[in-house]
């Protein structure tokens, strides 16, 4: 359905360092530049971050989250490690599974070091 997500952030090479760090323990090669703005490009589809090109301050879409998807709990709970060793800080409830039935998802927030929320999510087999 999506082509790419972009986000705006106030500090590229901040965010380049923690998104590497987020992504690459998805499996997701390091972030390449353009100009004012690094890309991530997976399976799925392309993750960007910018400074505004309006030069006006980024900031937080209130009640925006982005999701990154992961093979397994492990993955999920290694890329959020990663992500809050470079910089972000965990929110909400700590990683695990929420939801009943075949709803049922492992999930783990975080926001980036803009504020920004990230969900990594497992979605596991239905016969699981």
């Amino acid at each position: 359905m999506f082509s790419h997500i972009m986000v705006g952030v106030s500090d590229l090479e901040r965010s380049r360092k923690f998104y590497d760090a987020l992504l690459g323990a998805l499996g997701i090669s390091p972030g390449v530049s353009n100009k004012n703005r690094f890309f991530w490009r997976g399976s799925g589809g392309t993750f960007a971050v910018s400074t505004p090109i309006n030069g006006e301050p980024a900031s937080v879409g209130n009640g925006s989250t982005f999701g990154f998807a992961a093979t397994s709990e492990e993955q999920a709970n290694a890329a959020h490690a990663a992500g809050l060793a470079a910089g972000g800080v965990t929110c909400e409830d700590p990683p695990g599974y929420r939801g009943e039935g075949p709803g049922r998802l492992y999930l783990a927030y975080l926001r980036d070091p803009d504020g920004n929320k990230v969900c990594l999510n497992y979605r596991p087999p239905k016969n699981a």
